[in-house]
């Protein structure tokens, strides 16, 4: 007696879309020939549910097997995988195709269903493309080096990182990792609350007063290594001068303070009087020689 594809996947004929996938992913996972090694039985199953997916999942091929009781068209073995029901349901399927169907409903990832990578039984598979997708690295990995971790078809896994990686690098994972395919990695570099890259180069807005502006000062300083830094600043910094720290960037790359004068606020009266008369004295025209002056 032909077998019913609803009854090998153990679903009703009401049965909605994601029921039979549902279904089809715990026949095929029982089944697979990587989980029974040797089984002969198993593997006919897992050719049976195989087929019987092929044809419930596909909205034309369903309508033609509930109207005909066929899977392929009428009148004959063609059309479908197995065939139709005589001689040998789902039997005759190619096992490549059954393996890419698998694939394709569980991402691929059979070691992490069967608890390591699948064995070789015999015969090699076509080797799989490279999966390619974009990560996000903290600033502080990317430029001291470290490692993050991805997950691959519900496996994490760790991923080394460089010291000194650039946004737009790449990072490949090998297939011996993810248990399926290499998995290149394009590299984006989170932003850092404070310090900015170029390159090897990182910068940081250091606020200054007016009075340290004029008359110079000690400050102290945030570095790439978490550590608080005392500089000397020399007078007459203006606004946007830079200060260079040697080697304290990235692989060796430097550190610039970029300056940043904050006007006070909220001056009392005596305060206010005491900078009109220090602006008296300058007597300093700030504008003198731009060009739009």
């Amino acid at each position: 007696m032909a077998k019913d594809l609803y009854e090998t996947l153990g679903v009703s004929r009401s049965a909605s879309a994601d029921e039979i996938k549902k279904a089809y992913r715990k026949q095929a996972a029982k089944h697979h020939p990587d989980r029974n090694p040797g089984d002969k039985e198993a593997e006919g199953k897992f050719k049976e549910v195989s087929t019987a997916y092929e044809v419930l999942s596909d909205a034309e091929k369903k309508e033609r097997y509930d109207r005909t009781g066929q899977v392929g068209p009428p009148g004959g073995m063609g059309g479908g995988p197995g065939g139709g029901y005589p001689g040998g349901f789902g039997q005759n399927m190619d096992p490549q195709a059954a393996e890419e169907m698998f694939r394709s409903v569980f991402g691929g990832d059979l070691g992490d269903m069967f608890g390591g990578r699948p064995k070789q039984r015999g015969r090699r598979h076509a080797p799989t493309a490279d999966i390619e997708s974009e990560v996000t690295i903290p600033f502080h990995v990317a430029s001291q080096g470290g490692s993050i971790t991805i997950n691959v078809g519900g496996r994490s896994i760790d991923v080394r990182v460089p010291a000194g990686i650039e946004e737009g690098k790449k990072l490949r994972v090998p297939s011996s990792a993810t248990g399926t395919s290499d998995v290149i990695l394009k590299v984006k570099i989170a932003p850092h609350p404070y310090f900015t890259r170029d390159g090897q180069d990182i910068s940081v807005e250091i606020p200054i007063g007016i009075a340290e502006a004029a008359l110079g000062a000690k400050v102290d300083v945030p570095t790439l290594g978490g550590d608080k830094l005392t500089v000397t600043l020399p007078p007459g910094k203006s606004s946007g001068a830079r200060i260079r720290l040697r080697g304290k960037g990235i692989n060796g790359g430097d550190q610039y303070l970029i300056l940043k004068i904050v006007a006070p606020v909220n001056l009392s009266d005596e305060a206010k009087a005491t900078l009109e008369t220090l602006a008296a004295q300058l007597n300093q025209d700030v504008r003198a020689g731009v060009p739009w002056a």
